[in-house]
């Protein structure tokens, strides 16, 4: 993906993020509920995971299935790993956005001398307000959201026009790695971007190193590097 696609992305799929906000759902990767289906199939008689598997349900029935009005700890109101993505992306964006502006943003026109006619100095002193208060100016120290600034930085490298100066390379290669990792963050909370993460338990078959593949919509699977053998959520259900 460019530059202009990072950026563009968090700022299309913002909405998706606050809608997930709320959500009851999960972004862990690799996903905790079918990870532990995978390694009971892969060793029944584990014991180790037998006892992380009852200390799950213990935590579920005293936690997660308790009446809300039961005092005690309880489900958060909110994914708590969806609003730390939110807070990291925004405030990543928002001090590039900064830099940035400090470099390629043209300060004000001044106003109209005391000296010149009346008339002229109203034109002037009217350019100048203008100037001053385009919308297209960023504002350091403002309360920027992720979308906004996401497409402020959008315009910058696409040299859109307004009180600007080129962008340099080097402004544009920060941009470029910020728009990346922002963009990479919010895909992953999201889980519509492709992974792979690297399971401790062994293959069963051959000791191998065991890795998990999912997200981008699709359902996760285990892999061994080895021996070549894949678990699916129908390998264990079956």
């Amino acid at each position: 993906m460019t530059t202009a696609e990072h950026l563009r992305t968090v700022a299309l799929r913002w909405t998706d993020l606050q809608d997930a906000l709320a959500s009851t759902g999960t972004s862990s990767w690799p996903p905790a509920g079918r990870m532990t289906d995978y390694l009971r199939a892969l060793d029944e008689a584990d014991a180790e995971l037998a006892e992380a598997a009852r200390w799950q349900a213990a935590y579920t029935r005293q936690f997660l299935d308790r009446d809300p009005q039961q005092v005690g700890a309880t489900r958060p109101p909110l994914r708590v790993e969806i609003l730390d993505t939110m807070r990291t992306v925004e405030t990543s964006l928002t001090a590039t956005g900064d830099q940035v502006a400090a470099v390629v943003q043209r300060s004000p026109m001044s106003g109209a001398p005391r000296s010149w006619p009346a008339a002229d100095r109203a034109r002037r002193d009217k350019l100048a307000l203008a100037d001053a208060a385009d919308p297209r100016r960023w504002r350091y120290g403002g309360r920027h959201t992720a979308p906004h600034t996401a497409l402020w930085l959008l315009a910058r490298v696409r040299g859109a026009g307004g009180p600007f100066r080129p962008l340099p390379d080097r402004e544009a290669r920060l941009i470029a790695t910020v728009a990346a990792d922002a963009c990479t963050r919010v895909e992953n909370a999201l889980d519509i971007a492709a992974r792979t993460a690297v399971i401790a338990h062994p293959c069963p078959d051959c000791g191998g190193r065991l890795q998990m593949h999912g997200g981008a919509g699709a359902a996760p699977a285990a892999h061994c590097t080895d021996c070549g053998r894949t678990w699916t959520g129908g390998t264990v259900a079956a």
